[in-house]
């Protein structure tokens, strides 16, 4: 049986569901919420480049090595983001989220920490992973704040790790949870979204 396999994940706030060409609209009026692709130190699609984008992660999809969703807002049934299981190491039940995106409405409403749970609860109690990574940008300082509060710790940073669309070199901030920290941090998330 694959590591990785298509799954919807239902929340209180959000669905995190497979992705899909056929979310192509929904997710260009999500990214149009923010124009976070104008942030330098992001990755984030364009709207016309939505379609290409889906189709990338469809296809590290096929690989094995990535499971893309797209995230649903309940509230409204409104997709804002995108998210994924990505860089996955089967062998020994690692990966990674990341490849995240919400749009700016959705910010600070408490959707992107369900989303977190939902992904962090089936890697640990379903694919009975290890440890699960996060990564992204030293400069991202809004990103690396909000690992922090999901309680994920701070492995390291790979200096000069990636070279960035612009041609600057990105400098990368690595951050795990290990199987063992997994049950303080699905308190602390729940404890968080209690508040929402």
């Amino acid at each position: 049986m694959p590591f990785l396999e298509p799954v919807t994940l239902p929340g209180r706030l959000v669905s995190l569901e497979p992705l899909a060409q056929s979310h192509r609209a929904e997710l260009e009026d999500a990214v149009r919420d923010g124009e976070l692709w104008n942030l330098w130190y992001t990755s984030v699609p364009r709207p016309e480049g939505m379609a290409a984008e889906i189709d990338r992660r469809l296809a590290l999809q096929e690989a094995g090595s990535m499971l893309p969703f797209v995230t649903r807002r309940a509230a409204d049934d409104r997709v804002i983001g995108m998210t994924t299981y990505m860089n996955a190491d089967a062998a020994n039940r690692r990966l990674e989220i990341g490849s995240t995106w919400n749009a700016a409405g959705a910010h600070g409403t408490g959707t992107n920490a369900e989303s977190k749970l939902l992904l962090l609860r089936h890697a640990f109690e379903t694919l009975s992973c290890i440890a699960v990574e996060f990564r992204t940008h030293w400069m991202n300082r809004q990103s690396r704040a909000a690992i922090e509060r999901l309680g994920a710790k701070q492995d390291g940073v790979l200096r000069s790790h990636q070279l960035m669309a612009d041609g600057s070199l990105r400098d990368t901030a690595v951050y795990s949870v290990v199987a063992s920290e997994w049950p303080m941090v699905r308190n602390g998330l729940e404890l968080r979204l209690a508040r929402h």
